[in-house]
Parts: structure tokens; sequence; C-alpha cells
């Protein structure tokens, strides 16, 4: 170690009182909760997108995080210098998993061929670092949006060429996944949308995207690939109109496809907010869905209509997405990926070490917060005794389809009904909430 970030040694947990840049307050890897580690519980993941390929261009201003791992010349070269700054990080940070877009593991050179020579090549140097480190692949994904040839989408593309090339290109991100024992594979459809109807046959595109569904989904079943298939639902940024606009849209799309029962959703709290939902309605929606997967673990800017990626560290607001996860039954094969910036004005290399310190304590506090609510019953009680009405005889009858719409109105009539409203108690229970924080 200290190659590239200067630490000889892991990050220690020192607890709450320690005021140290680099050290746990909260994330005590080891801490049983609810019958599990902290680390079962929340499975974190460090990024190798942003993390170690981002070098802080936005559309007004050039680089400005020049990184020790990110040198002029062999491109190759490079990809195997990442990748030593990558697990030199993801051992200090004492993480168990990571994540990857196979282009940004190696140069994408010529042809597809050149491509997969490519990203075998580095996978190679992943599997011997991941079995000499202990971190593992959480999941791996193919990165369908950033070449010119995906401008119009790639499942989506008007040009069936471009689709092809899209399948090839998830292949082999599929086979590298599998090789390195992933638990899981992301389908991201970052260009899966339109501008215009002008140019767009919806009806159309909307065919090709389940089409490429059900390829992936055929080809896990081939190989024998056991890990979960994701979508990453995804709205407005960078096309108005996407097909994967929220939870309820991709399970709309994988319901016409008959894909609910293959494929899950990976969450962002940055899309949730750009679709105008919260973090925590998307996750509990896609529980009640049976769609729940994983999570990109990051928040957005609330005056800023893009995806800013900023690590998360809002504890009020983990508090009240914990709280859906541990009711879903929390992870199985998903877990929480730092699919986040730091800010470009943050250059220093400990910056990076300090951005997933801080948000990786944020979430612990949260996740301790929240396991405590739900252990008190805080939320449960007053929840229960609001719908407790549907205990009723009535009520079940109603529900399971034994009173049509007349026998209901007869009854009605009959016993006099005059329902009364009752309070929602929302200040209350968020009083209860801040009570906990």
């Amino acid at each position: 170690m200290g190659d590239f970030f200067q630490l000889d040694k892991p990050i220690p947990y020192e607890g709450p009182s320690s005021r140290k840049a680099l050290a746990y307050r909260w994330y005590n890897p080891e801490h049983k909760v609810m019958g599990k580690t902290l680390a079962e519980h929340l499975r974190f993941a460090v990024c190798y997108w942003h993390s170690f390929s981002w070098t802080g261009v936005d559309p007004f201003g050039a680089e400005t995080l020049l990184r020790p791992w990110q040198k002029p010349g062999d491109e190759m070269a490079n990809a195997r210098l990442k990748a030593d700054a990558a697990f030199e990080m993801f051992e200090l940070l004492g993480v168990p998993f990571f994540t990857f877009h196979d282009r940004d593991i190696a140069p994408e050179g010529g042809a597809l061929g050149e491509f997969e020579k490519n990203v075998w090549e580095i996978a190679k140097v992943f599997e011997a670092k991941m079995k000499r480190s202990g971190v593992r692949l959480l999941w791996g994904t193919a990165n369908l949006f950033t070449h010119r040839r995906y401008m119009a989408g790639a499942a989506t593309n008007p040009d069936p060429e471009v689709f092809a090339y899209a399948a090839a290109q998830v292949k082999t991100a599929m086979d590298v996944t599998k090789a390195l024992n992933g638990e899981g594979y992301v389908l991201w459809g970052g260009r899966e949308g339109y501008e215009t109807l002008l140019n767009t046959d919806m009806k159309r595109e909307l065919q090709q995207l389940g089409r490429f569904l059900t390829l992936v989904v055929e080809y896990k079943h081939r190989i024998g690939f056991e890990g979960s298939i994701y979508i990453e639902p995804k709205p407005k940024e960078p096309t108005k109109h996407q097909y994967d606009y929220d939870v309820a849209s991709v399970y709309g799309l994988l319901k016409a496809h008959g894909l609910e029962k293959e494929i899950k959703v990976n969450i962002e709290q940055n899309h949730a907010v750009l679709a105008g939902h919260s973090f925590e309605h998307e996750i509990a929606l896609a529980e009640a869905l049976g769609i729940l997967g994983s999570i990109d673990i990051n928040r957005g800017d609330y005056l800023l209509g893009w995806d800013t990626d900023q690590f998360a560290m809002n504890v009020p607001e983990l508090v009240l997405a914990f709280c859906q996860i541990i009711k879903a039954g929390g992870f199985t094969t998903g877990g929480l990926n730092f699919d986040a910036k730091i800010r470009r004005q943050s250059i220093d290399s400990e910056d990076l070490l300090q951005a997933h310190v801080g948000s990786m304590d944020a979430c612990a506090r949260a996740f301790l917060i929240a396991s405590k609510m739900i252990d008190d019953r805080a939320l449960e009680l007053p929840l229960k005794s609001r719908y407790e009405g549907w205990d009723s005889q009535l009520a079940r009858r109603m529900v399971q389809g034994e009173l049509g719409l007349e026998q209901i109105a007869d009854y009605v009539k009959k016993n006099r009904i005059d329902p009364q409203p009752r309070s929602g108690r929302q200040e209350h229970l968020e009083s209860i909430v801040n009570n906990y924080l």
C-alpha cells in the first residue's frame, strides 16, 4: 500500500468520538445488528468509473482531477495502473465489493475483437487481485452510451447493426462478470429514449428493447450465470423521454415482455429525485412489486436538474430509505454501490478516500437508527392502527372479490354507514423519526 494514497494500513473504526478525517465513526463492519454484521447488511461497493475514470470535466470546464493513475501513453499500461490504484483503495477502505463498466476498465481500441481482448486482459488482472485481497465483484455492466454509435440509443437504435454491436458488447461483459463470480449484472439504458416523436417509432423501439432484455435473460440461463439481472431506472437526462423513467415504468416494460420474474431494479437516489419521486418511494414501490434488487447510493442537488452524483451524506434522508430496505428483507445479491463523484474542486487523492469514509459512516449511522426504529416498532404500530379496519370481515370480502359493487352499496345503505375521517398524524410521525436521529 501507499503507492497512490500515502497510507500503509486500512482505515480503522474508532467510534463516534473520533475526530480523525480518515477513521470510521459509525461503520464497524463486525458490529452485529438484527442477526448480521454491518458489512453483511450494507454490502458496500466502490464503482470503477467515477472514482478512477472521471477527470472532473464538465460542460463548462476541462479536467481538474489529475490522477497519478491517469498517465498519457500506452492505454493498456494505464489500465493496469488504474487497477493497481483501485485495489489499493478497496483495501484501504475495507469494502467487500467493487463494480465496473467494461469501457472503464479497458480501452476500446479498434474493432470489437480488440476491445474484447483488452477487457479480458484486465479481467485476468482483476482475478489475481481479487484472490489476494478478498474483494469481490458486486456486479458488472457494459457502457452502451458513451461512444457516438450510441447517440440514438443501443437496444432502441434505429440501426440494427448498433443493436447487434450492443448485444455483442453485453455478451462479453456478462462473460467477464460470470468469470469473476459477480453477484449481478446491470443494464443501464442511459440513452434508451428519444428527443422528438418526429423521428421516433416508439412502438418499434419498445419492441426492440423488450427483445434485447429477453436476449440477456436467455443468455444468462444458457451460460449458467446465477447472479441477478438489474435494470437501473433513469429519467430525463440525457434525453427528454426515456423508456426506463422510474421503477413503475421499468415494471411495466418488464411485465409487457414477461420478464418481471427475471429482472430486478438497481435504484439510484439521484434518479429518483430527477423522476420527481423520493428515494424511499422508489424503494418501497420496487419492494411492493417484487423487483427490489440493488442500490446506487448517492444523492442529487435539489436545485439542479441533472445527475450530480454526489456522495450520500444526508442521514435523515438515508434513515427513511433504510427503513424501506430493512422492511423489504435487505439485500441478497445486491448492495450499496457508490456511484458517486467527488466535486471537481476536491482535487486531492485523499478527498476520494474521505468521500467514501464519510458516506459509509452516514449509511451505517442511518442503518443503525432505522434498525432501532423498526426493532421498537416506532412506525409499525401507528401504521398498523391506521389500516386495522381492513382486517374486518367486510373489508376482506370486498378485497377478495366476494362482494360486487351492488352488494357493497346495499351494505352501506342497510347499515347506515357514515365514515368519519381520521387524522394521518404526519407531523407526529415525523417527530418520531427526529427523536431517533
